[in-house]
């Protein structure tokens, strides 16, 4: 592959990434775990407007549907053990280029949500990564899985008038890792847990329940699902266990995800992952926080018959990453959160 890599923001302990649409043109978002801005940037790489200087604790940010830029975001989720405050909140654009900044609902420990489609309804689905705690690292309460139909209108929302959520899954302990998979044209949630990896799919019809199934037993950080090999059948693409140091993927064999690749090395702090082409190859792009700090990429060599591996850069610490093509290429933003860089990579092959 030819890299070629631009640093576009300095921003101390940059973490979420999104995509937005605004004023007709594809953008993205880029906010701060710790108390900094929320950056929106054009497809180019440009800042354009600083939604928010404060108060950060960003874990994920998601666009509302059929809105010209309005979006759904996490705030005052600092740490595990600095989230008790955590809501999501609703920005909202006005004409002259200001953002107001409103309460969706108030979910403390709140690491990430999705918006999700159906049938013509949206549903908002929302993660915590524990259900309260008393001390440093104190995992005694395991998180919780929420759902709620999104309303048309989100006008009348705010600290006073919330939205309700249902818990649809309790017992998530390290609740942690959250990818929207789309499986037989149905868009789900992948949901990583101590307890393993689970894949939840939307009601069919607004009365009706989640579906929930469990995937892996193994406790697992992040994962995704992605057709590496291109059979035809998605693999299981895993990082363990949380914040872990182990790359694995699982191949489905008679109904059971069997390990099919394990990375060789140790990628300390396992964090970023992406499952989709990347030059027009299904690939798994990983990133780690820790040790050599690297961004990689795994493909399937067909002739070999086996997963190969592609660095894409070194003494990075990418938190996430967000992949698009922009005239013919394709783009990885990454937030390389232990060097406070924002990281534009354009990649060839």
């Amino acid at each position: 592959m030819k890299i070629n890599k631009k640093v576009i923001a300095n921003l101390t302990k940059c973490y979420s990434i999104a995509p937005l649409k605004y004023k007709g043109a594809n953008c993205f978002l880029v906010a701060a775990e710790k108390v900094d801005r929320c950056i929106l940037f054009d497809s180019d790489g440009n800042e354009l407007e600083t939604v928010w200087n404060e108060p950060g604790g960003v874990m994920s940010m998601v666009q509302v549907p059929g809105t010209n830029g309005q979006f759904l975001a996490t705030h005052k989720f600092y740490s595990p053990n600095d989230s008790k405050e955590a809501k999501i909140v609703i920005a909202t654009p006005d004409t002259e280029g200001k953002w107001s900044i409103r309460t969706l609902v108030n979910l403390p420990h709140v690491h990430r949500f999705d918006l999700i489609k159906r049938n013509g309804n949206t549903y908002l689905i929302a993660c915590t990564l524990k259900s309260g705690h008393e001390y440093k690292d104190d995992w005694s309460n395991p998180g919780k899985v929420y759902a709620a139909k999104l309303p048309n209108d989100l006008s009348n929302f705010n600290e006073k008038s919330q939205l309700h959520l249902n818990v649809i899954k309790d017992g998530m302990l390290k609740n942690h890792g959250y990818y929207k998979v789309l499986e037989a044209g149905v868009e789900t949630a992948v949901i990583s847990s101590e307890n393993g990896v689970f894949q939840f799919t939307p009601p069919e019809a607004e009365e009706s329940e989640w579906e929930i199934k469990q995937l892996l037993n193994t406790p697992s950080s992040d994962a995704v699902l992605v057709d590496i090999d291109s059979d035809g059948e998605m693999e299981l693409a895993v990082l363990s266990p949380f914040h872990g140091d182990t790359v694995t993927i699982y191949k489905r064999i008679e109904g059971i995800y069997k390990e099919m690749y394990v990375h060789p090395e140790p990628a300390e702090f396992t964090h970023a992952i992406y499952g989709g082409n990347l030059c027009g190859k299904p690939s798994v792009v990983v990133g780690h926080r820790q040790g050599k700090k690297s961004l990689f990429a795994l493909t399937y060599d067909a002739e070999k018959g086996k997963i190969q591996c592609e660095n894409i850069d070194t003494g990075c610490g990418p938190a996430n990453v967000y992949h698009y093509i922009k005239d013919y290429k394709d783009i990885i933003i990454a937030t390389n959160r232990e060097i406070g860089e924002v990281a534009m990579y354009t990649i060839e092959p």
